[in-house]
């Protein structure tokens, strides 16, 4: 039977990944896509790990090409358009997975620096609305899907305020964008994932000295769903629907994909 996303162009932005043990939302959504039938451009600033993505997809018999983009830089990102629609012959699907916090110097807003705060707003938002800027004409072309990876620290207490503020707007960003945009066919939605167990997530909170076996109990305690954090093929299923057609009638939505976390009063 064919895939979901058969013959779907999927552009991953932040498809590749930092490092560690587990896998990251990006990576995971790029090969999840390949399986179910997308060629897939893995965008990512770190060539070498869009590179590392791209190989798994291929070594399963998918196709895929990795693209360097620094999403702060828009030019980059018109070029990383160009030259994906160049390749395939247009732009379905826009997945835009980019963000950080502890990696870029966030902190609580009474100690965070102006330039901290600059490069949460840069990377986190700045880039994801240049993705959309300049996929948007292919997409209208294709009736094609957005979807925005934000963070239910959007809705609840996360430390903070560069990763908060950021989070929080690209959901007004994705209702803009899906309000504007649906008069062309072109759906656009948020996904809010909670306690997931990616190299961001963990690795940096090690980072800062703490044991990985604390930070993991730690955050799996506070998932009521099974008592565990979830994984990045969590949010990649929830893309490859939102993607798909049988999300063909929902556009503006921000899902959770949290575990039930958020009914508990948890943070993001």
């Amino acid at each position: 039977m064919p895939g979901r996303v058969e013959g779907k162009v999927a552009v991953i932005v932040g498809g590749g990944q930092t490092p560690g043990i587990s896998m990251g939302n990006g990576r995971a959504t790029a090969i999840t896509l390949a399986r179910q039938g997308a060629k897939v451009v893995v965008a990512d600033f770190r060539v070498e790990s869009a590179e590392d993505t791209v190989k798994m997809i291929k070594d399963e018999g998918g196709d895929a090409i990795a693209l360097f983009v620094d999403v702060t830089k828009e030019d980059t990102v018109k070029e990383l358009m160009t030259n994906a629609a160049a390749h395939y012959g247009s732009i379905d699907l826009l997945h835009n997975n980019v963000g950080a916090s502890l990696s870029i110097g966030d902190a609580p807003a009474t100690e965070i620096t102006e330039e901290a705060y600059d490069r949460s707003l840069a990377l986190n938002l700045k880039g994801m609305l240049f993705t959309i800027k300049h996929a948007m004409p292919y997409l209208r072309e294709s009736k094609g899907s957005i979807v925005n990876i934000s963070s239910m620290a959007a809705k609840h207490e996360y430390p903070r305020v560069g990763y908060k503020t950021t989070k929080a707007a690209i959901l007004a960003l994705t209702e803009h964008v899906a309000a504007a945009n649906a008069q062309y066919g072109v759906r656009a939605n948020a996904i809010m994932p909670g306690k997931i167990n990616t190299p961001m997530a963990v690795e940096a909170r090690v980072g800062t000295g703490r044991q990985r076996d604390e930070v993991i109990a730690a955050r799996d305690k506070m998932i009521p769903l099974g008592g565990k954090m979830g994984t990045a093929w969590d949010v990649a299923n929830a893309a490859l629907f939102l993607h798909s057609s049988d999300a063909s009638f929902i556009t503006g939505i921000s899902l959770p994909v949290d575990g039930g976390e958020s009914l508990m009063g948890g943070a993001g």
